[in-house]
């Protein structure tokens, strides 16, 4: 379980590449990589949408399927090509008058490290690098990219009541 007050999470950020997908990616013959994605996380983030809970996507990753896919899922906030991710995280935050306390940050490797050290409960999967875990007030059960993000997102729901709560949760 995580070890925070839930209750006041107003949006989850997720990376992308070890966390909402595997930390392998298979190379198309042109050179685009191929992502798996893990169902029960898109799930998961469609309804977090639907009951109010925010879910971001902050990446360094650059191809289109991503946007096509948590567009498809309802997800507004799609940050690509993320270079230096606080960057990004700060412009976010002010956007929508946010706190870092009201924050949930998952993330893998270095390239988080900075935001995740920010936020007011940083997680990760399973297989994340060492020192990202060190720093984790949550360190899923779940690899990255095979249900990390269900794990996550149930966990704020159900703390928030909305896991199984209405029609929503019924459908897509």
């Amino acid at each position: 379980m995580i070890n925070y007050d839930l209750k006041k999470i107003k949006a989850i950020v997720f990376d992308v590449d070890g966390v909402l997908s595997r930390q392998t990616i298979t190379l198309a013959s042109t050179g685009e990589p191929l992502r798996t994605v893990n169902i029960k996380d898109g799930y998961a983030i469609q309804l977090a949408q639907k009951v109010g809970v925010r879910i971001v996507i902050l990446t360094g990753g650059t191809t289109e399927a991503i946007r096509k896919r948590y567009e498809g899922l309802g997800v507004q906030d799609i940050y690509m090509g993320c270079a230096v991710k606080t960057n990004t995280y700060d412009a976010f935050l002010e956007k929508y008058q946010l706190s870092d306390e009201e924050i949930i940050y998952v993330g893998d490797d270095i390239p988080d490290y900075e935001v995740m050290r920010r936020c007011g409960c940083p997680c990760c999967p399973a297989d994340a690098c060492s020192d990202i875990k060190e720093i984790s007030c949550y360190v899923s059960s779940a690899n990255g990219g095979e249900g990390v993000g269900r794990d996550i997102v149930e966990q704020v729901l159900r703390a928030k009541g909305h896991w199984l709560s209405n029609a929503k949760a019924f459908g897509w």
